[in-house]
């Protein structure tokens, strides 16, 4: 595929006619001037410089670095039913005080910026990324300011939801969403919020953050004879950020509540950091060129890559990751609306409308049932550069290491380790002849035995080309790991994943993390129980209870096998749920949730704490006739599976 300015031809085989493929030809005309619809430029881009007069910072921040709420919120303007925002004049009214922050904040020395407003900071997690700001907001590059930007509504967000489980339980998924909810109001107070609504929270408004993640906003999109509006917005930011601190620093004091930070994603393993091979200073050439050819790059976005490449020549992979995320977007909406023929999806929508996102552009198929083209368009690699094939073979032969299905794979085969290891644990030779009464005798062996039926039933779902086929009969229980590797190295597509998918693998890493955490707690528990056993320091009660645990692992360890292996077939035809009406999927949910609360009860059973060994036992009776009676209806993912084979055949 050559690029070239204006007279872009690509070919992409879309339909067929009469069995010959219907060519179609994509023309790029004159440059994209913006990405920004004429509303949604009206509202960024002017309506904020329209008030031109000055405005005291003193009036808006004390010497101290106190934040004055009501003078910012006085500015917020509700529609006449006082039902709503009036989002445009708002937004004006707040102009001349987002320019009076602005010029405080550029001019402030570090030292200065750091007494002030640092403490109110501790908040959000990331007090390192505002003197970093700071440096961006005295910056001639303006991409330095929009990634400053989209850093800050970023944490901003995770530390917004941090705060919601103060009092709520599930935070919500939708930014809008959280900045809408009753708990933050309680915390901070809605007129507070109802400016965090105004610049971030609603399409209606500045919706900073989504303009610039998307990739909508070029650099250099300014008005006429003023600032640039991200630099002026950035400011503005930062001091709301400041000022939700010292709001919840107040609320903290008031109900004695300490704010607990939710940890971050971090990859561990270096086979997910070491994918690709180093980028040679030959590749960073070539790329530099290719950038300026390209019209998969709009020459409005052109600064953002040069950034992002300089960024990458640094070391700062997280800032050329974002970078190149955001324009990635970018340059594959461009396509789309190409070869879908509508370009207008190419601009931001207005607040009735969609934005047009990664969601729907690698979506299968368009909003009125229409095949998306852009799959199939990326389908044939065409590029002529040498130096990309190596990129090409790689991307062909990728597998995802993010993706919460890969995720889950992983989280399987650890907790899979985990229990593999049980055995291993020296147990004293004593404890093994000590006789001890259990009332669940009874209640193991039943449980045994079902496990037993409940797993041949879910080995005849492994696909066939997987089977063990010298292995006669049912499979040995020393067969199960090996069987657990086999499932997940079965490759699950990830590039279309439906809502209804993602919510499935969301409860089924739920499931496989409380599973580990049994794991974990069990083996902790057996070391610490030996050695006081060894050291004749447990008491008679003591013993005993020991003595359950160990004669509870010999059913707990199949248990968790089972699960994992429910989980491995039903993640493999995880795409079968799509073929659920809504009330069969709202009963497979139902389900899983089960599942789910047989793992959190055991998971709180086998603390060390608790040793509620055999409530462990109870329970695992319970949950195991729950999941017989749902895989007799038939109703699971692999039932789905193998009833599509079958009309295939």
């Amino acid at each position: 595929m050559r690029l070239r300015e204006g007279a872009w031809r690509a070919r992409v085989i879309p339909r067929r006619r009469g069995g010959k493929p219907e060519v179609m030809e994509i023309l790029v005309g004159e440059p994209i001037a913006t990405c920004l619809s004429p509303s949604v430029y009206d509202m960024i881009c002017k309506l904020g410089f329209e008030v031109r007069e000055s405005c005291d910072i003193s009036s808006i921040v004390t010497q101290n670095g106190e934040v004055c709420w009501k003078k910012i919120t006085d500015c917020v303007v509700y529609t006449e039913s006082a039902q709503g925002l009036d989002h445009r004049e708002s937004v004006r009214l707040l102009g001349p005080l987002c320019q009076a922050v602005h010029l405080h904040l550029s001019s402030l020395p570090e030292g200065q910026f750091e007494m002030r407003y640092a403490p109110a900071l501790q908040w959000t997690g990331v007090p390192e990324l505002f003197p970093e700001i700071l440096g961006a907001l005295r910056s001639p590059e303006s991409p330095s300011v929009s990634l400053s930007l989209m850093k800050l509504s970023s944490c901003l967000e995770r530390a917004l939801g941090d705060v919601y489980l103060l009092i709520g339980k599930d935070c919500p998924f939708l930014l809008r969403d959280l900045l809408a909810s009753e708990e933050l109001a309680q915390v901070f107070g809605q007129p507070v919020m109802d400016v965090l609504k105004v610049f971030v929270g609603s399409p209606r408004g500045l919706n900073l953050r989504n303009v610039l993640w998307h990739g909508f906003a070029a650099p250099q999109e300014v008005p006429p004879k003023c600032l640039l509006f991200p630099a002026r917005y950035c400011s503005m930011m930062v001091l709301l950020a400041a000022g939700l601190g010292q709001l919840l620093a107040g609320f903290l004091q008031q109900t004695g509540f300490t704010l607990a930070r939710r940890p971050f994603v971090t990859l561990r393993s270096l086979e997910d950091l070491i994918v690709f091979p180093d980028v040679t200073s030959e590749v960073l050439s070539v790329l530099e060129e290719v950038m300026k050819k390209s019209t998969f790059i709009l020459k409005i976005m052109l600064p953002y890559w040069e950034v992002a490449l300089t960024k990458l020549k640094s070391h700062r992979f997280a800032d050329c990751a974002i970078l190149l995320l955001m324009q990635l977007e970018t340059g594959l909406r461009r396509v789309f609306a190409e070869v879908n023929e509508c370009p207008k999806r190419l601009l931001t929508a207005e607040s009735t409308a969609l934005y047009t996102t990664f969601d729907e552009i690698l979506a299968k198929h368009l909003n009125d049932g229409k095949i998306n083209q852009l799959p199939l368009f990326l389908g044939e690699p065409a590029m002529e550069k040498a130096v990309v094939r190596s990129l090409i073979h790689l991307a062909g032969t990728y597998v995802s290491r993010c993706h919460p299905a890969s995720q889950l794979k992983k989280q399987v085969l650890s907790c899979e380790g985990s229990i593999g290891a049980w055995p291993l644990l020296p147990l004293p030779e004593e404890a093994e002849r000590e006789p001890v009464r259990s009332e669940g005798d009874s209640e193991t062996d039943a449980c045994s035995s079902l496990i037993t039926e409940i797993v041949a039933e879910l080995c005849c779902h492994v696909p066939e080309t997987h089977r063990a086929a010298d292995l006669p009969g049912p499979l040995p229980p020393e067969e199960w790991p090996r069987l657990l590797h086999v499932l997940c190295s079965i490759p699950v597509r990830t590039l279309f994943c439906p809502r209804a998918v993602l919510e499935v693998l969301a409860v089924l890493r739920r499931v496989s993390a409380h599973c580990r955490r049994v794991c974990g707690q069990v083996a902790v528990c057996v070391e610490l129980r030996r050695r006081q056993w060894e050291d004749r320091s447990l008491r008679s009660r003591q013993r005993r209870n020991y003595l359950r645990l160990v004669r509870s692992m010999k059913l707990l360890s199949p248990m968790l096998y089972l699960i994992l292996l429910l989980i491995a077939l039903e993640l493999i035809n995880i795409h079968m749920v799509l073929g659920k009406n809504a009330s069969e999927y709202q009963q497979y949910l139902r389900f899983l949730k089960c599942v789910l609360q047989y793992t959190e009860n055991l998971a709180a059973c086998t603390r060390q704490d608790r040793n509620k060994w055999d409530d462990a036992v109870r329970l695992t009776r319970t949950a195991l006739l729950k999941i017989w009676t749902f895989i007799e209806k038939k109703q699971m993912l692999m039932h789905l599976a193998k009833k599509s084979t079958s009309k295939v055949v």
